[in-house]
Parts: C-alpha cells; structure tokens; sequence
C-alpha cells in the first residue's frame, strides 16, 4: 500500500500515491481554486498601463490568499497617507519566489499549462507598472494641488467679502442717472448733520427706594420659625410628618416577627409525613420527659403506627381512584 498523502486543495488524506492529482475530483477541485484567484489577478493586471492612486483607508488592509505560495499576500501597496491599488499583489506576483512556487504547484498538481502564464507578471510589466505608478502619483498630487488652491481661493473671496465695506443703497432700484447720485449724497449729508442718537448721556437708573416714586415697600414677608428652601430650611418631602414625628409607631414587622415567617417557610419545604411534623413544641413538659416511639411523636408503638400509616395510604389511594373515574 501507497503510503499516506495530504492534499490541500481535496482536504483529505489518499492512500493511492500520485495517482490522486489526475482523478476528477482532484482536477475539478483545481479549478475551483484558480478560478477564484483568476479575477483578482485579472484587475491587477488592469493596473500595469493606468496605476490608481487614492488616499489610504483601512479597507485597503485586505489581503488575498495565493494558491502558489499558500500564504496571504496583501492586495493593495500603501505608503503613509497614499495607497497604490492592487500594487501589493503586483509586487508579489512579479516575484522571483512566486515564480518558482507557481512552477511546483503546476507540476505536483498537474494543472493547464496556459493557464500559468496568467498568473505570473513579466520584469517587463512590473516595470511599465512602476512607470504609471510614478504619473499616478504625480497625476494625484497636481490633483490634491489644485483642490487646495481652489479652497484657498474661496477662503480669500470669503473673508474679502466681509472687510470690504458695504454701500449706500440707493432709493430710487435701477436708475444710474448723476441725479439719483447727488440725492443720495445730498441725503447722507444732511443724515450726518442731525445729532446721533449715540451721543446722548445715558438715562439715570431709577431708585426705587426714593420717597416720590408710586411704589411702597412693605418689607420681608418672611414667617419667623419657617423658612424654605432658598433660606437653608429643610424641604417640606423631606420634613417628618406629625403623626410619625414621635417615633413610637414602628414600620414594618418585628425582627422576631420575621424570624417565626423565615422558620415556617423553612417547615413549608419539608414533607408534611415527616416525622414529628405534628409535634407541638410549645407544650409544656416535665424533666423525665421522654417521647414515644409512635407515630408522629403521638401515643403508641411503631407497629401500630405502621400499620396506621398503610390504612390511611390505602383509603387515599382508594380516593384518587375515585377522583380520576
């Protein structure tokens, strides 16, 4: 017997030597797996000839698994705040490593032949690639220059639309005739000539306090012995009421009164047939004292209470019979 193999594309042990990589599941499970790596090497060799730079994002961290070299390989190359799409994977593909990889897997799993050169990148390419990438730089650049110039541009018009200064309207909309110019300036003038309202001395504040005026001031209207809140007093919800204020009356049960309601909950959970469950433990008795070894510490001896106990089992027996026809 062949010795065992893993294969990492069918995901099983084999027992057959080579002759697995040319079954048809095997072969049907190879493309598979290039069929899914082939559009992602497709769009990077879109990027040879026209590099695509953009600002860098954190979704341009993805990576991408490569069969080859089975290993994750980043998709996209970034630089600082500049990320070159899909010149990660370039790179990766262009690499004398990858080469040799890609010549083993084909040969140990035996794929087309045409199809290899599709996912290898020429020195030849990667150089053109390099070439566009450095005018996509330059292209971005010019690009984020002119956005700037542009800001500035409006920030300028901005702030000289507020320094400069603002014009007389003119009364009469639309005529441009000289006239219209000497009434409007006729007009400013004898606006300047008047006395501004800015140059009077302010009002006297009023004092409310003086003997003339209409208003009487008849004092603080404050209860003594009760305040507010405003005064530092205690608010009226926190305030104790009348009937309450003695403290006599207590809220609530006694301690020893939940002491008794904790010991029946307690007696609740045992069975009820317990022995000395109908024991009065509140009866007096005497030093010599001792219990009968009855029924539930009642009177008589242990037959008679077993048999007591099998009468009374029966008849309920009997009734849940009755209950249940």
């Amino acid at each position: 017997m062949a010795p065992a193999e893993r294969c990492g594309l069918c995901r099983q042990t084999f027992f057959c030597g080579r002759g697995h990589v040319y079954s048809r599941k095997h072969q049907r499970q190879l493309k598979v797996a290039l069929e899914r790596l082939l559009p992602q090497v497709e769009a990077a060799r879109k990027a040879v000839r026209a590099a695509q730079v953009e600002r860098y994002v954190p979704e341009h961290e993805r990576c991408c698994w490569c069969l080859c070299c089975s290993c994750e390989v980043r998709k996209h190359l970034s630089h600082g705040n500049l990320t070159v799409l899909h010149g990660g994977l370039l790179e990766h593909l262009a690499s004398p490593e990858h080469k040799k990889a890609t010549n083993r897997f084909w040969w140990e799993n035996k794929a087309e032949l045409q199809m290899k050169e599709k996912f290898l990148i020429s020195p030849q390419d990667y150089a053109r690639f390099k070439k566009s990438m450095v005018k996509g730089l330059d292209s971005y650049e010019e690009k984020m220059a002119a956005q700037i110039r542009e800001v500035e541009q409006s920030r300028q018009e901005v702030v000289r639309s507020v320094l400069e200064p603002q014009a007389v309207p003119d009364p009469e909309e639309g005529s441009s005739a000289p006239g219209s110019w000497k009434g409007t300036n006729s007009q400013v003038a004898s606006i300047s000539q008047q006395p501004s309202y800015l140059d009077l001395p302010p009002a006297p504040e009023l004092d409310w306090m003086e003997t003339g005026q209409p208003l009487t001031f008849i004092g603080h209207q404050d209860t003594p012995g009760v305040g507010n809140v405003h005064s530092g007093a205690t608010p009226p919800w926190m305030a104790l009421d009348e009937e309450y204020s003695s403290g006599n009356q207590q809220i609530g049960p006694s301690y020893e009164e939940f002491l008794k309601e904790k010991e029946k909950q307690k007696l609740k959970k045992l069975p009820p047939d317990r022995v000395g469950a109908n024991f009065d433990h509140s009866s007096s008795t005497g030093a010599g004292w001792l219990p009968s070894f009855g029924r539930v510490w009642n009177n008589g001896r242990r037959w008679q209470s077993r048999h007591q106990f099998k009468t009374e089992a029966a008849a309920r027996n009997k009734q849940s019979h009755k209950e249940k026809s």
